[in-house]
């Protein structure tokens, strides 16, 4: 028997905001408050001021394994997660080879089990990353997948993902969708417009985002499908899914924290650790991300953890590759630039990092009721926390030296914790 004690329990499922015990009896959460009849802890820890929330669920993450260890793997990737808060993540499937077999599925599902957290992993879409022939949708649903992505490349076939959204619904499975049209795009990564234009490179703009938008909500609409619009970057792209969840469409949308902090104005003091796909843009798009987080139109915030080797980072900007890490940073950049900034509060927050994530995969987690698995973070919203180094196999981040309120103290799966700050 574990007992949490004085913590400010939050589980937004339930809408749960109290100071109180919290006690874990086999892996799951037993009871609330002064609960004699479990008789004494085996052991306690003491959360007076800080918070007790359920482990924290990532949508959108790359762990690079296969293929690509020598910049993340399953294991470093977990432990980056677990001291981010995170219990439950989902991986995409660019990886080497891509997931779009049974084999390279059931490999990795395999190696989670010997994880401290809960991976998932997500099929592609089409066969090979190509966009041309679709997956075996049942086959990859019945050996484990959660849903379907081809992220990192856009789906640019109409009638291709017309199909991709109908195999989806029919299978009651979220499509998780990278909105860039490429034809659009000068070059990626960097936001088309005035640094882009100063340092004479050409650009993304916001057009290549919103088009992409626009289509895949008509074609949500159209069929049904769950459909996920990753990364959302445009402020107009932020404004059409809210026209079409008030159509009806079964459209959910992520925001990265990068996304709701950075601008195009900060390459020129981050470089290549400011360079994503999509980038960073305006501070008017970054104001209408926070916007829509504020009003429910934007239901998830992911990370879109994207690891790199320093070596690859390095290069110029060009060159280099797109992406940053995100794990461990993501809570406390909410934290510090959502809810001490008065734009939501901490229940808030919570519910677009825990129970929301949770519920478009419809995974059995992001709540702490009685009877649910025990995967919890504790934190202390006022502390600070030095970003110094990362549990990650890659440092790539913007934010590495940054002071952030929000101090993780421990997260707990399944009952065990498995990181302690």
């Amino acid at each position: 028997m574990l007992l949490i004690k004085n913590g400010r329990v939050m589980n937004p499922t339930a809408s749960m905001d109290e100071i109180t015990d919290l006690w874990v009896k086999d892996g799951r959460i037993a009871g609330f408050g002064k609960q004699e009849g479990f008789g004494e802890p085996e052991q306690t820890i003491e959360a007076g001021g800080c918070i007790v929330a359920p482990g924290l669920v990532d949508v959108h993450v790359h762990f690079r394994d296969p293929g690509f260890t020598y910049k993340e793997d399953l294991r470093t990737g977990s432990a980056a997660a677990a001291a981010g808060g995170f219990t439950t993540v989902v991986c995409m499937a660019n990886t080497s080879p891509v997931v779009d077999t049974p084999e390279v599925l059931r490999d990795i599902l395999e190696r989670a089990k010997e994880l401290p957290i809960h991976v998932k992993q997500v099929s592609t879409v089409s066969k090979s990353f190509e966009g041309k022939e679709l997956v075996d949708g049942e086959e990859m649903k019945r050996c484990g997948a959660c849903g379907f992505s081809d992220d990192g490349i856009p789906l640019t076939n109409a009638a291709f993902i017309k199909a991709a959204m109908e195999m989806a619904a029919r299978l009651d499975m979220p499509i998780s969708l990278h909105e860039e049209e490429p034809s659009l795009n000068e070059v990626n990564g960097i936001n088309k417009g005035r640094i882009s234009d100063a340092m004479g490179i050409g650009g993304a703009p916001a057009i290549s985002e919103d088009v992409m938008v626009a289509r895949d909500i008509m074609l949500a609409l159209e069929t049904g499908a769950k459909v996920d619009i990753q990364h959302i970057s445009s402020g107009r792209a932020v404004d059409l899914v809210r026209f079409a969840k008030r159509a009806g469409a079964k459209v959910y949308a992520e925001a990265t924290p990068h996304h709701f902090t950075l601008t195009e104005e900060d390459v020129a003091g981050y470089g290549t650790m400011c360079k994503m796909n999509p980038p960073v843009r305006t501070d008017w798009d970054r104001s209408k991300i926070i916007e829509g987080l504020a009003d429910g139109t934007i239901d998830i915030i992911a990370t879109d953890h994207a690891p790199h080797s320093v070596q690859e980072k390095e290069k110029p900007f060009l060159q280099a590759p797109s992406g940053i890490i995100g794990l461990e940073t993501s809570l406390a950049l909410g934290v510090t630039n959502l809810v001490k900034r008065g734009y939501m509060s901490m229940m808030e927050l919570l519910t677009k990092m825990t129970i929301n994530p949770a519920r478009l995969y419809q995974f059995d987690c992001g709540d702490i009721s009685v009877g649910k698995t025990a995967d919890l973070v504790i934190f202390d919203p006022d502390a600070v926390c030095n970003v110094q180094s990362f549990a990650s196999k890659a440092c790539n981040s913007p934010f590495l030296g940054a002071q952030l309120y929000g101090k993780i103290h421990r997260t707990i799966c399944d009952g065990r914790t498995v990181y302690i700050g």
